[in-house]
């Protein structure tokens, strides 16, 4: 007998996600994922009369692949990959991790190939399908969180099928004052950076794309960005782990970059292409069950009173023109055991200390998404 949470969550993804309708091609790409999730997410496609695929990986088999990866012996597989991807309506990825790890001695020159080959696949998946990306919980993270893993699957299970519904009235707000905003300041403890997203556009995200949800996002205007930012939230990003990551930026472009301990692997990830030092987005987060990092973008990205801003490819619908193989979300939190921090749109006080002030948005805050 499946797990209910297993049933209940297979049907968000295909229901409320990726809305999958009669005759649809969906790709299931499951990561280190147990089989039986796998089942639930098969039943579901079919019971909206949807056609599964299913594609199985494993972290330790996908290393070896990459660690002697050549463009003679990749690039076949890439194209079979596109050729698959172009078939799909919808997509749906889970990915589990026992060891996030497991690449970290990969070498860069095979990271950066591979990313490249296989960049035509993920942006026909993100441009061309309907598509829900999704993390599965494991001993592993729940280590990364701090919690036993009983505790995180509960944790995980409640925060991925919340009623992301709840936020739609306020994330609409929110993507409407983005689309007329110019000028954006952030402001907190070693960051203060303007921008502006003038024209640009901003895009709600309540559970379409990735399950966990809550964030709304635009770009910069490419070389618009100026000032500092620093981090507060640790990433891992291609098999590497990196803190209190700082970006100063002068007309766009990321001039410097540090991280303790690991300031020469970031920069050589910034130097993978020209767009890599130049920012693909920026976006708020508000989802009011993730509060504390995890060393998990996705959970991470969406953490209550957050920012992120990403070096690397800009998306389709919120599009500065910046290309690169890089898209790497880095999160500073700033609500007041954070240290703090504001939000100002056009010289208006938007968010402070992670609450947001003007009354059209209380709608996102956790006393209103929790329903207290």
């Amino acid at each position: 007998m499946l797990d209910p949470r297993f049933t209940q969550l297979a049907g968000v993804l295909t229901g409320f996600s990726c809305a999958l309708q009669p005759g649809e091609r969906v790709l299931i790409d499951a990561f280190d994922v147990p089989d039986a999730m796998v089942v639930a997410l098969i039943r579901a496609v079919r019971a909206r009369r949807a056609h599964p695929y299913v594609g199985l990986h494993r972290a330790r088999v996908t290393r070896e692949l990459v660690l002697g990866a050549e463009e003679a012996q990749y690039a076949p597989h890439a194209e079979i990959e596109l050729a698959r991807m172009e078939k799909m309506d919808a997509y749906i990825a889970l990915r589990g991790s026992d060891n996030i790890f497991e690449s970290a001695d990969v070498p860069p020159a095979r990271v950066q190939l591979v990313t490249r080959l296989m960049k035509r696949v993920q942006d026909h998946r993100v441009s061309r399908t309907k598509w829900v990306v999704v993390r599965w919980p494991t001993p592993a993270m729940a280590q990364q969180a701090g919690m036993s893993t009983e505790a995180f699957e509960d944790f995980y299970f409640r925060v991925c099928t919340l009623d992301h519904a709840r936020m739609v009235p306020g994330m609409n707000v929110l993507e409407a004052l983005m689309k007329k905003t110019d000028r954006v300041r952030l402001t907190g403890p070693g960051t203060d950076l303007n921008f502006s997203i003038q024209g640009i556009g901003a895009q709600a995200c309540g559970g379409r794309r990735n399950i966990p949800d809550g964030e709304v996002f635009s770009c910069p205007v490419r070389e618009s960005v100026e000032g500092e930012v620093q981090f507060n939230t640790p990433s891992v990003y291609l098999g590497a782990a990196f803190d209190r990551v700082r970006l100063v930026f002068r007309r766009g472009r990321i001039v410097e970059a540090t991280a303790a301990g690991n300031s020469r692997r970031l920069n050589e990830i910034l130097d993978t292409d020209p767009g890599a030092r130049y920012l693909g987005e920026f976006a708020l987060g508000f989802n009011p069950h993730i509060r504390e990092p995890m060393r998990d973008i996705l959970f991470d990205e969406k953490i209550a009173g957050s920012f992120h801003l990403t070096p690397g490819q800009a998306y389709d619908v919120a599009d500065n023109g910046n290309r690169s193989q890089i898209h790497w979300d880095l999160v500073g939190i700033q609500r007041p055991e954070h240290g703090g921090g504001e939000v100002w749109f056009d010289g208006k006080l938007i968010r402070r200390d992670g609450l947001f002030v003007p009354k059209s948005l209380h709608k996102l805050n956790p006393s209103h998404l929790l329903g207290r």
